[in-house]
């Protein structure tokens, strides 16, 4: 048994040592670009310059992006005055602004929040969720998502994915040379610097996507632990999970419509058709893992 607080500082200490192992990496990668071309901490400082443009053109724009890509579109107060008085009880529980709210013309019960900061933050559901859980099940999914926004797992998780991103191009670029046998740069030793680029190319984006994918795993846990605490009532939020367990096995069950790699972390749960992928690879904890630790929480 674990107390609601005991799971939360859990979580967030695991994801802040995931995030320094993402930092480590992403410094390592750096080094090795700046002893690949021979151009000491001038190259370091171009390299984080660019990747504090890229950082900042995803913090202002990525949730509009998320929003249209989803299909979502505002929610109707008086069409889904349910959703929307949830939604207000748990952003006052929270102390947060209340944010914006969307529906999602889809069968598959899901929802997501997305914003840059908690006074700019939006929340959405999906058709399939509003007819598939009641009130106290909804208040839990949606305490959830809340949850996010309240944590700042936006910002964190945009940390996430614009760390993989940047790593993701570096390794591209270091296996185009080593295919075309270097460009420029220290040419002392270059050979083992070439197999270097090779290895780095190769592993650094598969290390990279691990981490983000260990990260968004902890910040759900964390986010489960956040709305049991907020509603009080932890069972409400498993119960929502068994629901949507049972849809995802179904045989008519569907997965998203407009999900994606990009977006799949930021649902409520894995919004593609279960499968029997390493959970290694998974963007979510296991559901049924989620379930056991929701029902011994207090």
């Amino acid at each position: 048994m674990a107390s609601f607080f005991d799971e939360i500082a859990r979580n967030k200490l695991k994801s802040l040592v995931l995030m320094f192992l993402f930092s480590l990496l992403f410094v390592g990668v750096i080094f090795l670009v700046t002893l690949f071309f021979g151009i000491g901490p001038l190259g370091l400082l171009i390299a984080v310059i660019l990747v504090a443009i890229y950082a900042v053109f995803v913090y202002f724009s990525g949730d509009k992006f998320v929003l249209k890509f989803s299909g979502a579109q505002p929610a109707d107060q008086k069409q889904y005055p349910t959703l929307y008085s949830a939604v207000e009880g748990l952003a006052a529980a929270s102390q947060i602004p209340l944010p914006k709210v969307y529906i999602i013309n889809d069968p598959n019960p899901n929802a997501f929040a997305t914003g840059r900061d908690k006074k700019h933050a939006s929340v959405a559901a999906t058709t399939g969720l509003l007819s598939m859980m009641n009130r106290e099940e909804l208040e839990g999914v949606i305490a959830h998502e809340i949850s996010h926004i309240g944590d700042n797992d936006i910002q964190f998780m945009l940390v996430a994915v614009v760390f993989a991103g940047a790593i993701g191009i570096i390794a591209a670029v270091f296996r185009g040379m080593f295919f075309f046998g270097g460009i420029g740069g220290n040419r002392r030793n270059g050979g083992y610097l070439l197999i270097i680029a090779f290895l780095v190319g190769l592993l650094a984006p598969l290390f990279a996507l691990l981490i983000r994918l260990a990260i968004s795993r902890r910040r759900e846990y964390m986010a489960d632990a956040n709305g049991a605490r907020l509603t009080r009532a932890p069972q409400s939020l498993a119960n929502a999970l068994k629901k949507i367990k049972g849809y995802s096995v179904a045989p008519q069950s569907t997965p998203m419509k407009h999900a994606n790699e990009v977006t799949a972390p930021m649902y409520f749960a894995n919004p593609f058709k279960a499968s029997s992928i390493l959970n290694l690879f998974s963007t979510h904890p296991p559901i049924d893992d989620r379930i056991k630790k929701l029902e011994q929480m207090y």
